[in-house]
């Protein structure tokens, strides 16, 4: 009992650093276009993020990307000792890219630390490949998908706007802004709590094989205070804010104005709200990171600077496997230990 109250206790931790690692993913650009100020835009962010509870609750009804994230691991090889393993190793990474302003990817940072001890435990059985792989793919299609939206939202609406006044038409845009981060905020919500959700349902899964007296059979009797839990601790991690990442996103990637604010964070939500419909996990960092590229595109190639966008595909590419290995460590030390 008292290792499965830890790991919930962790998982939420991850949930809680989650909301500040990628509050700049939803009000970066907002901040940046100087519509808000950071906390006012923090504020903002967080109440669309706890909305995002409701809306998955009691509109969508159902949390399928959480079920997607609790079967990464084949049901009777995950183990407390291996959820363990994988949350420690996620709060790691992530704290120490957030340190570092990188913006990685929490939710495969998470998935990689799950997979890592699992492979390490059982080997490469204990996962189920084809839920890997198409998260695995989404690391490069959800970028590509908000990057082409972007693209072509920003085609569409300098087309419909090229007669209009330049300062009517960012004002109104400022006031667009308001609600295109909203929409985002929403869409983050609704994608990375329902990872950490995945995780703790995976948990009291494996409690209940053990028959500790909290577990449940399958995610369909999750109780209810696992996801009000979930997107209360993404909320208050919001709340706190991750100001370097704010930095990362809404300038050094490209200079963004108002209308390309706008679209940015449209293109982004389009994104997650696609990837929620196909209970596929994906990165909120990435979708936006696209989604300012496809927009900076459309200005000329040389207005996105390339260098920092090369060394966030990196970061991108590497989260997974380091997770994977850091938690591949972890879990030989607790065998150790234990």
């Amino acid at each position: 009992m008292d290792l499965l109250i830890t790991i919930i206790v962790l998982a939420l931790l991850f949930d809680y650093i989650n909301g500040f690692h990628d509050a700049a993913n939803a009000i970066a650009t907002i901040v940046s276009t100087k519509v808000l100020t950071p906390l006012q835009a923090v504020i903002w962010s967080t109440c669309f993020n706890f909305m995002a509870f409701f809306i998955a609750k009691y509109l969508i009804g159902d949390f399928g990307i959480a079920n997607t994230v609790s079967k990464t691991v084949h049901e009777q090889y995950i183990t407390l000792p291996i959820i363990l393993s994988g949350v420690i190793a996620a709060v790691i990474w992530n704290l120490w890219t957030w340190w570092r302003g990188i913006p990685s990817s929490s939710s495969h940072t998470l998935i990689g630390g799950f997979a890592g001890a699992a492979i390490t435990a059982y080997g490469f059985r204990a996962i189920q490949s084809i839920v890997i792989l198409k998260i695995v793919l989404f690391i490069f299609l959800a970028p590509i998908i908000g990057m082409l939206v972007a693209f072509i939202f920003t085609l569409i609406v300098f087309n419909l706007c090229r007669k209009a006044h330049p300062h009517t038409a960012e004002k109104w845009f400022k006031r667009l802004q308001l609600f295109s981060s909203a929409l985002f905020s929403i869409g983050h919500g609704l994608n990375d709590s329902q990872k950490v959700m995945g995780i703790i349902a995976a948990a009291l899964i494996a409690a209940h094989s053990q028959g500790i007296g909290m577990g449940v059979n399958n995610i369909a009797d999750l109780p209810n205070w696992v996801a009000f839990s979930c997107f209360t601790a993404i909320s208050l991690g919001t709340m706190s804010g991750g100001w370097k990442i704010v930095r990362t996103m809404g300038n050094r990637i490209t200079k963004v104005t108002p209308l390309e604010g706008v679209i940015a964070e449209t293109a982004g939500a389009f994104t997650l709200y696609l990837t929620e419909y196909l209970k596929i996990p994906v990165s909120t960092t990435h979708t936006i990171s696209g989604a300012i590229i496809g927009v900076g595109a459309t200005r000329r190639l040389s207005a996105v600077r390339w260098g920092i966008t090369r060394s966030l595909m990196t970061a991108w590419t590497l989260t997974i496997p380091i997770s994977a290995i850091l938690a591949a460590t972890i879990y030989s030390l607790i065998s150790l230990l234990t």
